[in-house]
């Protein structure tokens, strides 16, 4: 993606931190004739052997599995928090409205998990992260029910090769700082989590 060095994350901590705060992705991949096909599920973060590996699956139906099989090397790519940002935050009137977003593109390696035992223990990784209460629950069905709902998915590993971390928060306009943290600090759910992104990234003091 585009990322002048300005929104460059500098520490892969804050790639971690919005991948494990919005889990949904976006898996991309091309299909037999070469178009992007995209499938959006939510990815469990782990750390293997100094590895960040994203752990899914999805419905067998879904072709995108025969896709990772044929070409392992793709993309996935999370969504952040995002707003709009008016030119009201600057001290004069020369100025254009832009939007504020963080996002991650990881370049990953595919790996199918065919194992039962193996894809049941990604399930509960994901279980875990939503619902952790749901896990007694599957584990109290009937077995012939958890062996047909594993039979209807495909579970897979993504090992991150390379991660690129976009924090747009108009960095490169220190004169906008104070007026667009008072904005988002009042404004929505969303504003609010790009206000608490803000004072992360040391660009304004918490009040």
């Amino acid at each position: 993606m585009y990322l002048p060095p300005h929104f460059k994350a500098k520490d892969e901590a804050h790639a971690l931190a919005v991948m494990r705060e919005h889990p949904l992705a976006s898996l991309i991949s091309q299909d037999d004739e070469g178009f992007p096909f995209v499938s959006h599920i939510p990815l469990h973060l782990t750390q293997r052997d100094g590895q960040c590996i994203l752990l899914g699956h999805c419905a067998k139906a879904n072709p995108h599995w025969r896709y990772l099989q044929a070409r392992p090397q793709t993309l996935v790519t999370f969504m952040g928090p995002q707003a709009y940002l008016s030119p009201q935050v600057y001290p004069d009137l020369a100025r254009v409205p832009t939007w504020n977003y963080l996002a991650v593109h990881a370049r990953v390696e595919a790996t199918l998990v065919d194992d039962p035992q193996a894809k049941d223990r990604l399930l509960k990784q994901l279980i875990a992260d939503h619902e952790p209460a749901y896990a007694a629950q599957w584990r109290g069905l009937d077995g012939a029910f958890q062996e047909k709902m594993l039979h209807g998915i495909v579970a897979f590993e993504l090992r991150i090769t390379e991660l690129q971390c976009k924090l747009k928060l108009n960095q490169h306009r220190p004169e906008s700082h104070v007026a667009l943290y008072a904005m988002y600090r009042q404004g929505t759910p969303t504003e609010q989590v790009l206000a608490r992104w803000m004072v992360r990234l040391g660009l304004v003091e918490p009040t």
